[in-house]
């Protein structure tokens, strides 16, 4: 590899998740490369570690049909700025973060341009939209995938896909970290909590956040001295928290301090099992989303817990099955040392080993570096 002084990658995340992923990439594309510049679309983390901001991921997040049909206007306009920035910016390379439905037409519309494209946290193609891999197969020079399962897909649909650990293998929060939390917040380590994390984007909070109140006053009626905490994602408003701890700065220490979790499906159900904390997963979509998904849908399981050990480790409550009953059934054992805690802990320890060692953002920013010919 050569040095040729500054580097420009064009990024883009458009969703929670991928903002914390990206914010993590800079920073270790950064360290290996200080002279590296970025620009693109993502949110408040990514922005703190240098991104210079288009589009946060406030306004880009959607999820499931009716929900992309409404924002469809402005997400064909945000297509369309991106691209006039792409080709003023010339970028030495783009970084494509999660975010399918928008990145994979993105890597179609800039394929005139001759710029190399990285994907990173690869589309679940394994469970739906197979047909989507074209796009990987003409666009994508690099895809780096996060789960060793989805790299041997990918390879097996010849594409070339390279695996160098988790990201949340780096997880690791200290006693003392706990215990600096609890007493900032005037909390006891003797108390048990149960952690709510209705989601990361506003309409799933519009559809969650009633049934998960509703649970909480029905859950009371069990275990009356049961404390409880909210984690709050950027960018969301969560209504009648008054009688709740609202965490939205710490959200992983909070769920480590908390004995158990009621979470919608998404990536906070991962980190929950390198947490060691006992899950409820639970979503709902609207009705024609639902019915397109479970057409197209091939994966068994929507939680990447169960997806990752191939069983149910944790439970699973889906549109009608997301009721308060169902959902009160199922964490009460999780209060207790019961026999599905401790099958779920163990089933845990598997993810984790699963997961890989340490240190994966610097071996991902490593490669990508390589590949945009960087001398480290």
């Amino acid at each position: 590899m050569k040095k040729v002084g500054k580097k420009t990658f064009f990024i883009i995340a458009g969703e929670q998740s991928g903002d914390l992923h990206g914010s993590k990439l800079i920073k270790s594309i950064k360290k290996l490369y200080p002279n590296s510049y970025f620009i693109g679309h993502g949110g408040d983390l990514m922005k703190k570690e240098g991104l210079k901001l288009i589009y946060h991921t406030n306004d880009l997040a959607v999820m499931g049909l009716t929900e992309v049909v409404k924002k469809l206007p402005f997400l064909l306009n945000v297509m369309g700025e991106t691209l006039g920035k792409i080709r003023e910016t010339k970028p030495d390379r783009i970084i494509l973060i999660d975010y399918p439905g928008f990145n994979l037409r993105l890597s179609k519309n800039i394929s005139g341009l001759d710029i190399p494209i990285t994907y990173f946290i690869l589309p679940q193609l394994w469970a739906w939209k197979e047909n989507r891999k074209k796009y990987f197969i003409k666009y994508i020079e690099q895809a780096i995938s996060i789960f060793p399962f989805e790299k041997e897909w990918f390879e097996k649909n010849k594409i070339l896909t390279g695996y160098y650990g988790h990201p949340f293998s780096d997880i690791n929060i200290s006693i003392d970290e706990k215990l600096s939390f609890l007493k900032r917040h005037n909390l006891s380590d003797k108390d048990e909590y149960l952690i709510l994390l209705p989601g990361s984007r506003q309409h799933e909070i519009d559809k969650h956040w009633p049934i998960f109140l509703k649970t909480v006053k029905k859950l009371k009626e069990i275990a009356p001295d049961l404390k409880i905490l909210v984690g709050q994602s950027p960018g969301i408003t969560i209504p009648d928290t008054e009688d709740f701890l609202v965490e939205a700065n710490n959200i992983q220490v909070a769920i480590s301090c908390s004995k158990l979790a009621l979470a919608s499906s998404g990536t906070v159900t991962l980190e929950c099992a390198v947490l060691d904390t006992p899950v409820v997963v639970c979503y709902k979509l609207s009705y024609i989303s639902n019915f397109i998904l479970n057409i197209f849908n091939k994966s068994k399981y929507i939680s990447i817990v169960n997806i990752l050990l191939g069983k149910k480790a944790v439970p699973e409550l889906i549109q009608s099955n997301m009721n308060v009953t169902s959902i009160v059934k199922e964490l009460s054992p999780l209060l207790h040392k019961s026999e599905m805690r401790k099958k779920m802990l163990n089933g845990f320890s598997e993810v984790r080993r699963l997961l890989g060692y340490p240190g994966s953002y610097e071996r991902i920013a490593n490669k990508i570096l390589q590949k945009t010919q960087c001398q480290t």
